[in-house]
């Protein structure tokens, strides 16, 4: 009796070393502003302009990268995710040669808002080597400080001088800081979404897609 064909499997994806930089070193950079530099600081708005180079490279590589990486392997469309979910809800397994229809979509709201991060940082900061441009980090980081030391007197009591201190920290922040706030957060929540839609599907798939995008493999 000949052997009855093993229904198939999804294939273990393969990053190219550009789509596993890119990815590690935007982490890197979201993580760093968040937790170690001082928001305002010449080291945050350092680490702004390094997410612009390295945003702008794996876009550009979304057009000339292998046929995985680029744009027209995981476009975004609505109507496909919700195919997903159904696939899901069935436990279909479909292979996909790059992000499944869910994962593109959370990949260009990612960099979407990224881009408006960037676009209002580099607008408040200004562009980098120009005349002005450490006048302004240097405004940024007096406001910051400015910032901190009206906390501390509110903490001590000082209640007049704690909200002189705000009216002249919302005056100084402005709709781009206000946008440019309401962005960073937004990021969070996508970034922890898209942790978990990682782990879901790792557990579905029964194998750790986020061995893919490690050095050396998949």
């Amino acid at each position: 009796m000949p052997e009855m064909p093993k229904p198939e499997t999804p294939r273990q994806r393969r990053w190219d070393p550009v789509v596993k930089l890119t990815h590690w070193a935007v982490a890197l950079a979201v993580l760093a502003n968040a937790v170690i530099t001082e928001e305002g600081s010449a080291a945050h708005v350092w680490v702004g302009y390094a997410l612009v180079a390295i945003l702008a490279l794996r876009l550009l590589w979304g057009l000339i990268g292998p046929a995985e990486a680029r744009f027209s392997a995981f476009a975004p469309s609505p109507r496909k995710a919700l195919a997903h979910l159904g696939d899901i809800a069935a436990k279909r397994h479909t292979v996909h040669r790059s992000h499944n229809p869910l994962g593109a979509l959370m990949v260009y709201a990612i960099w979407g808002t990224l881009l408006v991060i960037i676009g209002t940082g580099v607008a408040m900061a200004g562009l980098p080597f120009t005349p002005g441009t450490e006048r302004r980090v240097e405004q940024s980081v007096s406001l910051a400080a400015t910032a901190g030391s009206v906390n501390e007197a509110a903490e001590e009591g000082e209640d007049d001088a704690s909200e002189d201190g705000k009216a002249d920290e919302e005056g100084g922040e402005g709709p781009l800081g206000e946008v440019h706030e309401a962005a960073v957060n937004l990021l969070y929540g996508l970034i922890l979404l898209h942790i978990g839609g990682v782990l879901f599907e790792s557990r579905r798939q029964k194998r750790n897609l986020a061995l893919a995008m490690l050095p050396g493999g998949g």
